[in-house]
């Protein structure tokens, strides 16, 4: 029987079945490793902006102030940019249960309504204590220009904001569009704005880092996906060549004349117990041939029962 070739023995690769796993493999594995290599991408993003964002906010805190219009929408690079904006202070709202420096306290809130423009959320500065306890200064009068570091939208997952109700009137959980939208008769930025000095004796809010730049949930979820994708590439790897070695010795066996469900039957011995006699010791086998009886084969006689008289009774033998 001649020798069989590389191409002989792996032909079935080109089978239909086996084109379709070929091609699921070929497309798997690159998808796989670009999609590991995209969260890795994600997540050293966010290491480079958690190490960066330090810099970047004293960077802003020393910048010229610039008109709102030329800072929107909110990013990363222009959150905490000083903005500059005119216009007339409008509703007052409190945002309780805000600490500064450790201290338990509440912001200072105003809607500057612009000419011409939407209101934009102003958090005038930081009082101690709990709202309505704690006399708010009023608001300024008239026509006032205002400069602060630029905000974006607070969201469920900022320091500080409260999402459940229940708030007294005139009060606010978090600071957004969103949740002014339904207060207040005005279109709003999607943004806010902390002035540098708080007026009427307040402290200033210190502006927060950008969101989305800290080492947070998010960008170890990053992480943890990228060692997910590669683990799948992997197992798509292993997955080809246990079907691959499976096949060829499917084919080799087939060669060789062995059925693929071939087997030795076993007989397992009688496990029916010995019969008993009477007394309770197990019958033989085999029973002793008499003494009468003939060879293996040969025609058997019964042995005939010997008489004897008694001879004291004066009898003779028969």
């Amino acid at each position: 029987m001649g020798t069989r070739t590389v191409v002989g023995v792996y032909r079935f690769l080109l089978t239909p079945r086996w084109w379709g796993i070929n091609i699921f493999v070929v497309l798997a594995i690159p998808f796989c490793v670009f999609m590991g290599s995209w969260q890795l991408g994600r997540f050293e993003d966010r290491v480079e902006d958690h190490r960066a964002a330090p810099g970047q906010s004293a960077a802003a805190r020393a910048s010229e102030a610039r008109p709102l219009a030329e800072l929107l929408p909110v990013t990363k690079d222009t959150s905490g940019k000083r903005a500059e904006a005119t216009g007339r202070y409008a509703e007052q709202f409190l945002v309780p249960e805000r600490k500064l420096d450790g201290e338990r306290g509440f912001y200072v809130l105003n809607l500057l309504r612009t000419d011409g423009g939407p209101a934009l959320p102003v958090v005038r500065g930081w009082l101690p204590g709990d709202p309505g306890r704690t006399e708010v200064p009023a608001a300024p009068d008239g026509e006032v220009t205002v400069t602060g570091a630029l905000q974006a939208s607070e969201s469920p997952g900022s320091d500080g904001a409260r999402t459940a109700g229940g708030l007294p009137a005139g009060q606010l959980g978090m600071i957004s569009a969103a949740t002014l939208v339904n207060l207040v008769p005005h279109d709003l930025h999607n943004a806010w704005v902390t002035l540098d000095r708080a007026d009427g004796g307040m402290t200033p809010v210190p502006a927060a880092a950008p969101q989305n730049t800290g080492l947070d949930l998010k960008a170890f979820q990053n992480l943890g996906y990228t060692g997910e994708w590669f683990v799948f590439a992997g197992f798509v790897v292993f997955m080809w060549f246990r079907l691959l070695r499976r096949e060829t010795e499917a084919l080799r066996d087939a060669a060789l004349g062995i059925p693929e469900d071939s087997g030795t039957a076993v007989v397992a011995p009688s496990t029916a117990p010995a019969a008993s006699t009477a007394s309770g010791a197990p019958a033989s086998s085999t029973a002793p041939a008499s003494s009468g009886s003939a060879g293996p084969g040969g025609p058997r006689h019964p042995e005939p029962a010997s008489r004897t008289v008694d001879q004291d009774a004066g009898s003779a033998p028969v």
